[in-house]
């Protein structure tokens, strides 16, 4: 019997930024960091984003693991768990000469990645990084590489699915709901795996149908109303759904997801107003990606003009609502009031980064461009009577080490599912306009 090879894996700059607690994350075999890695490390330890905080909680993670030691034969990780080992620079060989002759620093972690693979042959050596391309590179001169993959999710699909429709519905059962404030027990309509809490059904009979939520404190279904909410109509089943996921009290997290034009934002923004008096702020938010990879900075004007771009569509949801009333109503006078007296916040995600947010309505928009750890950051910051909604579309991330399997967004769905204070909700139509559901279909 061929004994299996152990693993080496060396580690690119980009996997400590996603996650500072990675190295604790390979079972038993070894972990290599490259020098060149750590030098990458020092150009973001200043500042006050994620990625600051995660290049140096990095560091103090290794400065406790070694102690008043070296590195030299590699560092115990914990117990179950392998060797951890900083490998110094490495002369280019001839064949990384030829095919990269520029000296960066990709190509310096590139070098030390194969010098282990040529001088370790009793492991299996692979380079783990998220970006692609650096991938492609260490494959093209015979090095495996591979994705970051444990906080990836694994079951997408459930994550991206539509409302679950249940056919061949008693009518009788249907008209039992309508008739029955307090709902029916779900022992009298059997799903197969069973629903769970606040999970979101359409029941179809012969006749008849009706829209349901699971209520699994009571084990009911109850009817699920469709209901205008300042100003916004739902258009369709799962609209109505996110309506009522949004303004029920008992659920504290939710998260929506859908392409564009789905009306994502625009539901939570509507559902945050209606219930305006419950939250002493109303906070909406998003992530700054800057285009084209090109910092913020390079944008003419002060720090709210440089801003400004990015939060438009935030203001555009806000104008669609305030354009349901006349600018002399009392409702239209209410938003402008609240933003006024700052009790209505539109702002990026990165300014209120490290504030306790207690009794707050906290909408995340465009979260699919979050990392696991962001998310987490952000909800660990939730004080009592605090509810946040966070909204994105899974297949338009615009952070290059990011994809469906691993964003914040993706992960916080996956493992909240079933929790009694989360609800999810996947809005498939959209409502934007006939030309931009043809668009979002076809292009």
């Amino acid at each position: 019997m061929t004994k299996k090879k152990s693993k080496i894996f060396v580690l690119d700059t980009n996997v400590l930024l996603h996650d500072y607690k990675c190295i604790f994350n390979f079972e038993k075999n070894d972990v290599i960091i490259p020098i060149t890695v750590l030098e990458e490390l020092d150009k973001f330890k200043k500042g006050n984003d994620l990625i600051n905080f995660q290049a140096r909680e990095f560091t103090r993670e290794l400065d406790r693991l070694s102690g008043d030691g070296l590195f030299n034969g590699g560092i115990p990780l914990g117990k179950g768990l392998g060797k951890l080992s900083i490998e110094t620079g490495k002369v280019f060989s001839e064949k990384m000469k030829a095919s990269f002759p520029e000296d960066t620093p990709d190509h310096r972690i590139l070098a030390i990645a194969e010098y282990v693979y040529l001088n370790k042959k009793s492991s299996e050596v692979v380079l783990i990084t998220k970006d692609i391309n650096l991938r492609m590179k260490a494959k093209s001169i015979g090095v495996m590489a591979g994705d970051y993959e444990s906080d990836k999710v694994q079951n997408i699909d459930m994550i991206y699915k539509e409302i679950y429709t249940l056919e061949d519905i008693d009518d009788d059962q249907i008209a039992k709901i309508y008739n029955e404030e307090e709902g029916i027990s779900v022992d009298e309509i059997k799903i197969t795996p069973p629903p769970k809490p606040n999970q979101y059904f359409i029941l179809k009979g012969n006749r008849s149908s009706a829209l349901v939520h699971y209520n699994s404190n009571d084990k009911v279904f109850e009817r699920v109303l469709k209901q205008k909410v300042y100003g916004i109509e739902p258009r369709n089943a799962e609209q109505t759904f996110a309506f009522d996921a949004l303004l029920r009290d008992e659920v504290q997290l939710i998260s929506i997801t859908g392409k564009a034009g789905t009306g994502k934002t625009l539901l939570a923004l509507a559902a945050a107003i209606q219930q305006r008096q419950k939250y002493t702020q109303i906070f909406l938010a998003r992530p700054i990606v800057p285009l084209s990879n090109r910092d913020i900075g390079f944008l003419p004007g002060d720090a709210k003009e440089k801003i400004g771009p990015y939060m438009q569509p935030l203001f555009d949801n806000l104008d669609v609502i305030k354009n349901k009333f006349s600018s002399t109503s009392k409702d239209y006078q209410k938003i402008e009031e609240m933003q006024n007296s700052e009790k209505l916040i539109i702002t990026p995600l990165a300014y209120i980064r490290g504030r306790s947010l207690s009794r707050a309505y906290f909408i995340v928009d465009e979260a699919q461009n979050l990392t696991p750890h962001e998310i987490k950051t952000i909800i660990t910051r939730a004080g009592e009577g605090t509810k946040m909604v966070f909204t994105g579309d899974i297949e338009q991330i615009d952070t290059p080490y990011l994809d469906m399997k691993s964003n914040g967004l993706s992960y916080l769905t996956d493992k909240m599912i079933g929790q009694e204070v989360f609800s999810h909700i996947n809005l498939v139509k959209g409502e934007r306009s006939f030309l931009a559901e043809l668009a979002s279909n076809l292009l």
